[in-house]
């Protein structure tokens, strides 16, 4: 048997079914890696003792049979607190469990502890002034993408077979690709988002991540209610994929520019069918609608959420004891004035949104394809720099802004409310891995999932990454 850290979410339950695996010795070996690789900074919260009495007040049905999973602490969990990785609410216990966690707790999964984040999910390098900076895997002095990079780099460190993060611009999908890691946005509404801390509703969407397609279709047929089909299966050859140049590949890090080259023509060998059409007037429809819906969204729902979830500060408070420059700079310009307007809000709503919505929906029609391949980001992971100094971040010899590059390829797909994941594709010339992201028709997420696993299986496996030297 491989390494016990190192089994999939699918092996690992069919050996815990067929007690072919002795879940405390599973979860032992979890915990024992954690504690030798506490330098990655990937749980807020992570309690052996606890662990270990879970296990033993067993016994754990199905269909997870004990699964070990871990939750990006935005998730409400009555155990264990719930921070956001924001000083305000350190310590801070909701009253229940959000209905996800309790989810995968009823259908037999141990919680591992809550993973490490951007503040507030509103930071994308996982470089969190006040619970520290989280280490990527495959470079520990580089970032992990966020803001669920404590939740990749945990999956891919082998800290735990899957954990659920959130995304609202890419917050799954870049952590994943940055930390070699499977990344699945789900139809927007497809997975209860409630007992989540939030940004923005029109947005927001519960995810996992986990190291391969076949874990996070095991995961999908538990979280969502309907729709799930972990068995379909699609032949590569004949797949219509589309490759949009424009917009999407332009401005490209050379080393992703050169891996996602090579993994598209590894698909064309074997049979898939690119199609080289763009999105007409992508970048325009996704302008119209982004940043309207979450300054507009962002400061009403989380005091919302504070306020009926009976947190111990309102959001004036968490503004002020945020650590992270930015976030503490956004959550005060929206105290007390609107930095979009209702009607302007209501317009990005009703009018833009739909539209880009239709783009899409013509884009699938009109060229008859079954999902588009972008690079999941402009680059690769880059090396920490101090809080402050991180707000942009070099790529083809210019200094651009951090945020706004890593979400360019991600931030259209969560507009329009679409089905994604990203898959590694390969390695950078330095080692460190870059993603392939698959985006699919609206409510496709059962042919999308089936569509990813036979791309992976159609590229290279990724090099896990060398933790020894830790």
């Amino acid at each position: 048997m491989d390494e016990l850290h190192w089994l999939s979410a699918v092996d690992a339950v069919r050996l815990l079914r067929e007690g072919g695996l002795d879940l405390a010795e599973y979860v032992e070996a979890l915990i024992d890696r954690t504690a030798r690789l506490t330098r990655l900074n990937t749980y807020v919260t992570h309690d052996p003792d606890r662990i270990r009495r879970a296990v033993a007040d067993g016994p754990h049905g199905g269909p997870l049979y004990g699964l070990p999973f871990a939750l990006k602490d935005v998730y409400d969990t009555a155990d264990l607190p719930t921070s956001a990785a924001t000083p305000a609410l350190r310590g801070w216990r909701p009253r229940r469990d959000a209905p996800l966690a309790r989810r995968l707790l009823d259908a037999g999964g141990t919680l591992m502890g809550k993973q490490t984040l951007g503040e507030l999910s509103l930071d994308i390098t996982g470089n969190n002034p006040a619970y520290g900076p989280i280490g990527n895997p495959y470079n520990p002095g580089h970032i992990p993408g966020g803001s669920s990079g404590g939740t990749a780099a945990g999956v891919a460190a082998g800290l735990v077979p899957f954990g659920l993060g959130g995304d609202t611009g890419g917050s799954l999908r870049i952590p994943a690709a940055l930390c070699g890691c499977v990344g699945f946005r789900p139809t927007h509404g497809r997975y209860d988002g409630r007992g989540m801390v939030p940004i923005s509703s029109t947005r927001d969407t519960a995810g996992p991540i986990a190291r391969s397609v076949a874990d996070v279709r095991l995961v999908d047929a538990i979280c969502a209610p309907s729709g799930a089909d972990p068995g379909l299966t699609v032949e590569l050859a004949g797949l219509r994929l589309g490759v949009p140049s424009v917009f999407f590949y332009e401005d490209l890090d050379p080393d992703v520019a050169t891996v996602t080259e090579q993994a598209l023509g590894k698909l064309a060998s074997q049979g898939a069918v690119l199609v080289e059409q763009d999105v007409p007037d992508l970048a325009r429809l996704n302008e119209a609608v982004s940043f309207a819906l979450v300054l507009y969204e962002v400061g009403r729902e989380l005091s919302a959420y504070l306020y009926q979830h009976a947190a111990p500060v309102a959001l004036r408070g968490l503004a002020e004891e945020a650590a992270t420059d930015h976030v503490r700079d956004l959550l005060a310009s929206v105290l007390d004035e609107d930095q979009v307007t209702a009607a302007d809000h209501r317009e990005a709503l009703t009018v833009h949104r739909p539209a880009l919505r239709a783009a899409y929906a013509r884009y699938f029609a009109e060229h008859e394809v079954d999902a588009l391949l972008i690079p999941t980001t402009p680059l690769p992971a880059r090396a920490h720099r101090p809080p402050g100094e991180d707000r942009t971040v070099e790529l083809n010899g210019r200094d651009v802004d951090t945020f706004l590059t890593y979400i360019r390829n991600t931030d259209p797909a969560s507009n329009a409310g679409l089905p994604c994941l990203s898959v590694p594709s390969g390695l950078s010339g330095d080692g460190l891995p870059i993603g392939l992201e698959l985006v699919g028709p609206d409510a496709s997420d059962a042919r999308l999932l089936a569509v990813a696993e036979a791309v992976e299986q159609a590229l290279p496996p990724l090099q896990r990454p060398d933790l020894e030297r830790i």
